[in-house]
């Protein structure tokens, strides 16, 4: 069974609301009803004090100074009674409610001079009053006292009208908090349940939808959260997809780029097995397997080497290095496809120039970089430089080639990617993973690649790693 959150809330407000007019309402009638009781005692001692100055004031005129009380205290609905020392009674205004039998304890503290006060009182009288008792002194000797009483029907009615007030504020403030309370939850759930329809729209594929956002409560927040979620969600399926484009056609160029030379081998293998290739041409004919060999464990290398850099495989060995040195090996590496590409390589390195890094992987770094600049570079010039930047070494391999096309510079770092270079002429970074092993890999150095190049003026990668001077 579900409890709709509309309900909830509209039920929270209203029992918060009964919950607080419930207490006020027993503070209320609790101070209510302690003020109206001390009005009143306070009003039938100040009557009963004025009632003993004038006896004491004229003794002679007691029985008129009684009755002229009587008369007036009458109309107030309120009766009192003189008694003696001995607890007589001397005279009575009149009703027997106030002819109420004292208790020794009472007429103890009496006798002690001090007043005694009766909020509520049902037992001795024939109904609920309210009574005062005063002693009356006469020359530092206790002669008596004064007992007035009053009903407490009237202050009964007064605290029954009183809450009878509050029962309607009460019953008020409630329909104003069903109205308000229903309303403000109607407004939240309306924004909860766009908050679930986008949801499910993004779960059925959907990565455009937005819901509106605000800053003024948490589900303002949530919103604007909910949206930069659904904004990276979008952006990774996009990458997902593009990738899964890639994926499919490094599929098939694996499939064509070791089908040529499985094909080779397969042919020279069957050739020499069936002694249809010549003695003069067999050793031509291993070299051409060799050579086709080499390339598949190259092919091979380079996906393992992605996937080991990928996922943080591989340890680094840093050590100084002179920057003379490892671009002199290069150079002399290289050169042979340079010359098949009409390329002249050139070296331009300041002597004090090292680098901190993998011996290794900083060959792999620029044998990747280097060849791509001899792939889009014919009859032209590579230059390999390399200089210290204050605390950082700075290798620069720059071309005369073709250039990158600027919507296509970022774009050569990712996996799979080959800047319109057919696959049928790429003898080298085959799959389109050598420029993305090259930042991995520089990365993990602690460094950084860059690249800036112009359509048919060439193109000039520079790699920034810590030096090895310190």
């Amino acid at each position: 069974m579900k409890f709709r959150y509309l309900y909830q809330l509209t039920a929270s407000h209203v029992g918060v609301l009964l919950i607080a007019f419930l207490i006020l309402n027993i503070m209320f009638s609790h101070f209510a009803e302690g003020l109206i009781y001390k009005n009143k005692t306070d009003e039938l001692v100040a009557y009963g004090e004025n009632l003993l100055h004038d006896l004491s004031a004229d003794p002679k005129a007691s029985a008129a100074t009684l009755g002229e009380y009587g008369r007036v205290l009458g109309g107030r609905d309120i009766q009192y009674s003189l008694f003696d020392a001995d607890s007589a009674v001397l005279y009575s205004s009149g009703r027997p409610a106030s002819l109420i039998r004292l208790r020794q304890e009472e007429w103890n503290k009496i006798k002690n001079g001090r007043t005694l006060v009766v909020n509520q009182e049902y037992e001795r009288s024939g109904e609920g009053v309210t009574f005062t008792l005063l002693p009356y002194v006469r020359d530092g000797a206790f002669t008596g006292g004064i007992l007035l009483t009053s009903p407490i029907s009237g202050s009964r009615e007064i605290i029954s009208q009183l809450n009878r007030y509050l029962l309607l504020a009460m019953l008020a403030a409630l329909a104003a908090s069903l109205l308000l309370g229903g309303a403000l939850s109607a407004f939240h759930v309306r924004r909860l349940r766009r908050l679930r329809d986008a949801a499910s729209d993004v779960a059925s594929g959907d990565y455009s939808v937005r819901v509106p956002a605000s800053g003024i409560d948490e589900i303002g927040e949530l919103s604007g959260d909910f949206n930069a979620m659904v904004g990276r969600l979008g952006e990774s399926m996009q990458e997902i997809d593009r990738l899964e484009n890639r994926r499919r056609q490094f599929i098939a160029d694996v499939s064509h780029e070791m089908r040529t030379p499985l094909t080779t081998i397969r042919g020279i293998l069957d050739g020499i097995r069936g002694d249809m290739i010549p003695d003069a041409e067999r050793n031509r004919a291993l070299a051409l397997a060799g050579k086709e060999t080499r390339r598949l464990i190259r092919l091979v290398n380079e996906n393992l080497d992605y996937e080991k850099i990928r996922s943080g495989q591989i340890t680094l060995e840093k050590e100084p290095i002179r920057l003379e040195d490892v671009l002199a090996v290069i150079a002399e590496q290289l050169e042979p496809l340079a010359e098949e590409k009409g390329d002249l390589i050139r070296i331009d390195v300041s002597g004090d120039a090292v680098v901190s890094a993998d011996y290794d992987r900083l060959i792999q770094i620029l044998i990747n970089i280097t060849k791509n600049s001899i792939q889009f570079t014919e009859n032209g010039e590579i230059q390999l430089r390399g200089f210290m930047d204050g605390d950082e070494a700075v290798i620069e391999v720059a071309d005369t080639g073709s250039g990158i096309d600027p919507e296509e510079v970022e774009k050569i770092w990712g996996r799979f990617y080959r800047a319109g270079v057919s696959r049928t002429s790429n003898p080298f970074g085959e799959f389109g993973l050598g420029l993305s092993i090259v930042r991995q890999l520089v990365r993990l150095h602690g460094g950084d690649v860059s690249v800036k190049s112009r359509i048919g003026e060439g193109t000039v990668f520079t790699i920034r790693l810590p030096g090895g001077n310190g």
